[in-house]
């Protein structure tokens, strides 16, 4: 049994990495609420998956709506991580992910659980 676990250094907090994920090269993929954004890297002090969560400010105007939001994606995410870690492990592949919020209304968790699993499923087949 795999660990569910999300540790700090799984984190995206480099800002070249940002920059780059979001200048150009990298692909992305919508599930409403949620759109992924996903680049293959080379770097050996990297983890398998870097992830950064995004919920602009332009979509609530409250941080606790936003806090909210992010922390039902990272919930999601940690529980369904193993879909596309395992794929990347085999092929000896490392991505940076970003997961965008896209709505102004919040969603219950299982909605936006299912949409992050659907989100992981259909990158890790891309890769």
């Amino acid at each position: 049994m795999e660990s569910c676990t999300l540790h700090k250094t799984e984190r995206l907090n480099s800002r070249l990495l940002i920059e780059r994920l979001f200048a150009g090269g990298s692909k992305s993929l919508p599930a409403f609420p949620l759109r992924i954004v996903y680049m293959p890297v080379e770097n050996d002090s990297l983890p398998t998956v870097s992830l950064l969560i995004s919920v602009p400010k332009k979509r609530f105007k409250r941080a606790v709506k936003r806090n909210r939001v992010k922390r039902q994606v990272r919930e999601a995410y940690r529980l369904h991580k193993s879909l596309l870690t395992r794929k990347l492990e085999a092929t000896g592949q490392k991505v940076v992910l970003a997961f965008i919020w896209l709505d102004n209304e919040l969603h219950p968790s299982a909605v936006v659980e299912d949409k992050v699993k659907k989100l992981l499923q259909l990158t890790a087949e891309r890769l």
